[in-house]
């Protein structure tokens, strides 16, 4: 793989535009290259040009040692040889800066050579800025979390209270180190302060300075009693003065804890209970894990940034055959980004104190939490999912042989079929194609590097990728399909007529797999992803009790196109609880409480993102939350007054231009928001034209086809407003699954672009860390007014 694309593979996504422009040096040097081969005489002695006779002659040099890559040149060395100049600038307000001075500019072709050198130093100077930045957050970052761990520790030994030689850890703490603690206590300016206070977290632990070799050897009890005083007097403990200006963070986590919040500030004092100290070392663990990861994506930002410099110095040298990537690579390594151990000496002292704290002092545990491995590619999952889709394949095909042999398209249980027992079957049918769809989204944001494990929030390691969601939305389809053909041929053989019942009960037992499956507790089958869904759509739920994310409302994004899912599940609830399932016969629809669900079911999505947009009204005081409000609300109403007029045995002119009159309302207001605020397209004055400044994608085209395409999917809600209740070729029940698996297929094309918007915008912003919310809140306004 060329460094180019290597690079682009290997850079942090959100941070792209703060890295070096590789592609367009590389593009300049492509410039140079084309105007030396055009002005290039031809001469016999082409094959000694300056560039292949300075390698002759370089064989023949004194050997320079293995060790000097950073020795300044000697006296005796040759100036001809020397093509820049690199100082920093001493201009006001461009302090740090790096310039080079190119002088060859007077020779043909200099001019080119010359933009090199100013578009390498803006490069430069860029990451140089962008870095230092970064160093100074993860700095200030570190301060902080060393003021939380000695609140931690605190509390530990408030809470524990354990017992060291004898004496209480408590009284220990309190009249130990008064000195030591007003020290602590209070917050510090300056970087180089961060070492110090990182070191000074000490636990209860043993100090080998206060035993002497003597001790050791000597056994009776007035020894191991002068030991005992020595560790005490040896042993540091934390200043228990520190809760004294400590609050506790208690964010909403559960509806209870959110009307709590509503009531009280969501910064109470401590109780120091253990389940106080529970929680915080919970959130301090996963505040450990994320600031250690941003100290890996920095340094891996630091190494990636030098190597591309040092890259693009080397083809300079090749094509130009002159020697200045000496010069400017020792400028980069005596820079800041080359010289700077901040980010190491952190990332070594992150790690000694959570594997101290919190793996038990398991460097292996500690480590491969702090460092999680990435999921490795299993062949065996290709190969199941190519034999699932196979196998589906084969049943698809069987099931249309057997229904075209048997005619039973024109038999006379058809109606009776499609009416109780298709609607059963197509709820599976509906989850399998919006897992398709998702799988089909995996992949593309993967090619195009959208970081959706970060914007959904996955845990490294057990995120899905799409052959995982393939093998569960195919293996999912063959037991569904095995189910419809051996539903099929039950019912037809006259050797098993006798199970009518138990024929009956095929769907039923289908839908039991499926649900047990989904709330297995044992770690199979994807836990971790399972329960990751569960807690999502357990959020949607209770909307707006809890803080809305984006996977939650996402997915009750996702529930929006899910609506005959809906229903399907109240058709099984009707169907077997309370229809005469025996005979394959129902009388739901004549029930007016299931009309009424039939209603309640199909607007619950909608309410729940309607709920979403007022909590985030109210919390982030946005009105375009208040207008997403309004739209959802629109569509609830739109979908209430259409499910009325469906239902009317006399369709009446009234019904009909309020359900258009709804439906149009909300068509046109779902379909501009979804182009205009979720994709962010329609840009009249972007760099792409009726688009936005930042395309993913390279081919235009498709976000236009694709705007197109939501437009014409959308028509498709309005079907039965329109009048088309049935074709000439189609069952009722039928046209309704076509027309829900094409709001499924316009969600899944809604997800790529939405994932995309939302990427770009993470990219606009140099997002690439999620906020963990920390458990202690430092409070000084009592010193203060005291």
């Amino acid at each position: 793989m060329k460094f180019g694309k290597e690079f682009a593979a290997q850079m942090v996504q959100e941070w792209q535009e703060a890295y070096m422009d590789y592609s367009n040096l590389k593009s300049i040097l492509k410039d140079i290259l084309r105007f030396k081969q055009l002005n290039k005489a031809p001469s016999p002695m082409a094959a000694t040009t300056k560039g292949s006779l300075k390698r002759r002659v370089s064989f023949y040099r004194a050997f320079s040692g293995l060790t000097s890559r950073y020795r300044s040149g000697s006296p005796m060395q040759n100036n001809e040889d020397e093509v820049i100049l690199v100082s920093a600038v001493q201009e006001a307000g461009r302090e740090g800066d790096y310039q080079t001075m190119f002088l060859m500019s007077g020779e043909k072709g200099g001019e080119y050579e010359l933009v090199f050198f100013r578009r390498l130093d803006d490069e430069f100077n860029k990451v140089i800025k962008f870095y230092k930045k970064k160093v100074e957050e993860v700095m200030v970052e570190a301060d902080e979390l060393s003021k939380q761990m000695n609140a931690l520790i605190a509390l530990r030994i408030k809470v524990d209270n354990p017992v060291v030689g004898g004496a209480d850890m408590v009284n220990l703490a309190a009249n130990g180190l008064s000195s030591n603690s007003s020290s602590v206590a209070h917050p510090t300016n300056g970087g180089k302060q961060v070492w110090t206070r990182m070191g000074i977290i000490q636990e209860v632990e043993m100090s080998s300075e206060g035993i002497s070799e003597e001790e050791i050897k000597e056994g009776n009890d007035r020894e191991k009693l002068s030991e005992a005083e020595a560790n005490i007097q040896g042993f540091r403990p934390a200043p228990l003065d520190v809760l004294d200006h400590v609050k506790i963070n208690c964010e909403p986590e559960t509806p209870i804890s959110t009307l709590k919040g509503v009531i009280k500030s969501s910064k109470s004092d401590l109780s120091f209970s253990r389940q106080e100290l529970r929680k915080a070392e919970e959130k301090i663990t996963q505040a450990f894990v994320e600031f250690y990861r941003k100290l890996r994506l920095l340094k891996s930002y630091c190494f990636l940034n030098q190597l591309a410099f040092s890259k693009i110095m080397k083809k300079y040298d090749k094509i130009t055959s002159r020697n200045a990537s000496k010069a400017y690579l020792q400028m980069v390594d005596k820079s800041y980004l080359g010289s700077s151990d901040e980010v190491s000496k952190l990332m070594e002292r992150v790690e000694a104190t959570y594997v101290k704290h919190f793996a038990n002092g398991n460097h292996r545990k500690g480590m491969n939490t702090l460092r999680p491995q990435a999921k490795k590619e299993r062949h065996r999952i290709t190969f199941l999912y190519g034999f699932f889709s196979g196998c589906s394949i084969a049943l698809i095909v069987a099931i249309i042989v057997n229904i075209h042999a048997r005619d039973l398209l024109r038999s006379q249980g058809r109606d009776q079929y499609m009416v109780n027992i298709f609607p059963l079957y197509s709820l599976f049918g509906y989850i399998v194609l919006h897992m398709l769809m998702y799988s089909g989204n995996i992949f593309f944001w993967k090619r195009y590097r959208v970081n959706f494990s970060f914007i959904f929030g996955f845990k490294q390691g057990t995120e899905l990728g799409y052959r995982e969601v393939l093998l569960l939305s195919t293996g999912l389809s063959l037991l569904a399909l095995a189910g419809v053909i051996s539903h099929l041929d039950m019912e037809i053989d006259p050797r098993t007529k006798s199970f009518a019942v138990l024929t009956e009960l095929i769907p039923l037992v289908l839908l039991i797999a499926v649900l047990s499956i989904t709330f297995c507790p044992f770690n199979i089958i994807y836990r971790s992803s399972r329960f990751f869904l569960i807690k999502c759509a357990f959020h949607c739920v209770c909307t707006p009790l809890y803080k809305v994310t984006l996977p939650d409302f996402f997915l009750a994004d996702q529930l929006t196109s899910q609506v005959q899912a809906f229903r399907s599940l109240e058709f099984y609830i009707c169907y077997y609880g309370w229809g005469n399932f025996r005979k394959r016969l129902n009388k739901c629809e004549e029930s007016e409480v299931y009309k009424v669900f039939y209603i309640v079911v199909a607007i619950i999505p909608y309410w729940f993102r309607f709920l979403q947009s007022l909590r985030r009204l109210f919390e982030e005081k946005d009105a375009a939350h208040g207008l997403n409000g309004l739209k959802y609300f629109s569509t609830i109403a739109a979908v209430a007054i259409r499910t009325i007029y469906q239902f009317q045995k006399q369709k009446t002119t009234p019904w009909l231009v309020l359900a258009a009159a709804t439906s149009g309302i909300a068509t046109i207001a779902n379909t501009y928001w979804d182009i205009v605020i979720d994709w962010g397209l329609l840009r009249r004055n972007s760099r792409n034209p009726w688009l936005r400044d930042r395309l993913i994608v390279p081919h235009k085209g498709v976000y236009f086809v694709a705007m197109v395409l939501n437009c014409l999917l959308r028509l498709a809600w309005m079907q039965q407003v329109l009048g088309i209740q049935s074709v000439p070729f189609l069952h009722n029940k039928a046209l309704i699954a076509v027309v829900a698996s094409l709001e499924i297929i316009r969600r899944g094309i809604w997800n790529f672009f939405r994932l995309e918007n939302e990427h770009l915008n993470n990219v606009g912003k140099y997002r690439a860390f999620k906020s963990v919310p920390l458990p202690f809140y430092y409070d000084y306004s009592e010193d203060k007014s005291a």
